[in-house]
């Protein structure tokens, strides 16, 4: 399993400023790159969370590093509120999201979310009701092409749909899948013609924009005076929700203030290290 790079880490500590005394939820604890950043930068707590049980082993190593400081818990980060009254935590004074798949996710076989995954079509960041290939089996044609164009804009979401049906009993695999799409859409450029497809699946399975607008609604009573919610997204559907909602508390001028006017992107030689890194976006509120 490879080590999870932080993408845009050390604008993440420049902007939230972690001071002693303060209280930070990530609520996408990953690999623990910014909970570990976090915590070595200033003598604060970390309150963490992930859906996907592939972490624990990282928390449990931050844990037995930090035990009075950090605490993890397995779940949702729309679960906020009841993971912070199982810590008797009333305010936060920062909250850290990272929307982006981790390196160890992408590599599992059993997740099926690489386009040249021999694994299942599962897709599942864990705590799901459903995979995709349920979703591929459930949904009609119709159906199907909705999803697809609804969480990725895909032009092609109609004929993608309708070859995906038309193979359904050849496709078993990941790879499979990204084959069908492969099939009836043309490549042009670099980036793979199942990318949308893939993304669109990924996202309607996990219910990653619900969740999302969940938890911002969610942060904007739980941060202290001088408290902050920093985003990092990586496509425009998650990037658009962010800052319209951004946008919206801005204009409440005695209580928010939008402090990036313009999203954060990687440096040149963060994208030259990390190339993963090239879509992410960095938006930050702060609470007067």
């Amino acid at each position: 399993m490879s080590e999870h790079i932080p993408v845009l880490l050390n604008e993440v500590l420049s902007i939230l400023n972690p001071s002693d005394g303060k209280t930070y939820f990530d609520g996408t604890f990953g690999g623990g790159g910014y909970s570990r950043a976090i915590l070595e930068k200033a003598n604060c707590s970390v309150v963490a969370c992930d859906r996907d049980e592939l972490v624990m082993p990282f928390a449990e190593k931050l844990h037995s590093e930090f035990p009075s400081r950090f605490s993890f818990t397995h779940a949702r980060f729309s679960e906020i509120k009841k993971i912070l009254a199982q810590q008797n935590i009333q305010k936060l004074d920062g909250i850290v999201l990272d929307l982006g798949l981790s390196n160890f996710q992408l590599e599992d076989e059993s997740r099926g979310f690489s386009f040249n995954s021999k694994g299942n079509v599962d897709m599942t960041m864990g705590l799901c009701n459903e995979t995709a290939m349920d979703i591929i089996h459930r949904c009609s044609e119709e159906q199907l092409a909705n999803i697809i164009y609804t969480f990725s804009e895909e032009r092609f979401s109609r004929r993608i749909a309708k070859s995906i049906k038309k193979n359904l009993r050849n496709i078993k695999t990941a790879e499979d899948l990204a084959n069908a799409v492969r099939a009836c859409v043309r490549r042009t450029g670099r980036i793979d013609q199942a990318t949308k497809t893939f993304q669109a699946l990924r996202i309607f399975v996990n219910r990653e924009l619900e969740e999302l607008k969940f938890i911002l609604n969610e942060s904007l009573e739980l941060l202290n005076s001088g408290g902050k919610i920093i985003v990092v997204s990586f496509h425009s559907l998650e990037d658009r929700i962010v800052k319209s909602f951004f946008r919206e508390c801005g204009y409440q001028k005695d209580a928010f203030q939008v402090i990036t006017k313009k999203p954060i992107a990687p440096s040149e030689e963060e994208i030259e290290i990390n190339p993963k890194s090239r879509s992410a976006k960095l938006r930050c509120l702060l609470r007067l």
